[in-house]
């Protein structure tokens, strides 16, 4: 196969591997690195006998993130506070042009569902990715972790219960969704506890993660009041500490957000879960080793 081909052939399934990459591993970074290799491997031989490209390359990116969540595991038992998922630009433009494909692509994404699967093995996430992301059949995934299907089967099984079991119960609606994003921002950036109070449910959670590199609570703070009470505190502290801030609002994980710029760089990430009409869970992303992705031209 002619470098020129292999390239072509390469990019044109680099985002299905970077899809499959970021939801096994949970960090654009990571997931850029193991995309990388996987193109080191893909051109540094004669693949001239590869009949379907997609299903190699594929093989080759989770096999690789495999290896790399083993390895990682150490290092999310020392991080400190609460762990969230790198925020990871969601666009699938036209490549995706079926609804209830394009829904399930942006669900397995979300930063909910990506927290749950941190508890799962690598080897039931990388099975839960390529089955409920994107439509694998157990005999291929079979191949790619050198399994028997049967034990794909159970692997699969096992996986999804515990996603079901533990993955927020409640259909997002985008627009919904949206609009309480951008009440909540301005709430919060106005002052108006009230107005904020009122989008709360009255067990609404905050999750934020800092790493210990940014301010940001290191536990998990519940109920309206202390979270309502807690965002109009940091939000007044933040906006009289801070000059030269702006909002930005964009798509990470399959859902609306807002990017926070302190002086034209990325400062923190905000998202929020919906339900019955209020927020139920607001994500604060403040690691700054998370947002250098995120900057803003």
């Amino acid at each position: 196969m002619a470098t020129d081909t292999m390239t072509e052939v390469f990019e044109e399934h680099r985002p299905v591997l970077m899809g499959v990459a970021y939801r096994m591993l949970g960090r654009v970074a990571d997931a850029e690195d193991v995309v990388q290799e996987a193109w080191l491997r893909w051109s540094g031989g004669d693949r001239s006998d590869v009949r379907e490209p997609r299903g190699y390359l594929v093989r080759i990116t989770t096999r690789l993130a495999v290896d790399r969540l083993r390895q990682a595991q150490s290092r999310k038992e020392a991080y400190v506070g609460p762990w969230l998922p790198e925020p990871y630009v969601t666009d699938f433009g036209d490549t995706v042009a079926d609804t209830a494909e394009r829904a399930v692509l942006a669900d397995t994404v979300s930063l909910a569902v990506l927290v749950v699967l941190e508890s799962l093995s690598p080897l039931e996430r990388a099975v839960f990715v390529l089955r409920e992301a994107f439509g694998y059949p157990y005999a291929d995934i079979a191949v790619t972790l050198d399994r028997s299907e049967p034990a794909v089967r159970q692997l699969a099984g096992r996986a999804r219960r515990h996603v079901e079991e533990k993955r927020p119960r409640y259909e997002v609606d985008p627009v919904e969704q949206r609009a309480l994003t951008e009440r909540f921002i301005a709430a919060a950036t106005e002052g108006d506890l009230e107005g904020l109070m009122s989008l709360l449910a009255p067990d609404v959670r905050l999750v934020g993660d800092s790493g210990g590199l940014a301010q940001a609570p290191l536990r998990v703070i519940e109920s309206a009041d202390k979270v309502g009470r807690f965002i109009d505190g940091a939000t007044r502290k933040g906006l009289a500490d801070v000059a030269d801030v702006s909002f930005h609002t964009l798509e990470v994980n399959g859902g609306p957000a807002v990017l926070m710029l302190s002086g034209g760089k990325p400062d923190s990430v905000f998202q929020v879960d919906v339900s019955g009409g209020r927020i139920s869970c607001v994500y604060v992303i403040r690691n700054p080793e998370k947002l250098l992705s995120l900057a803003v031209d």
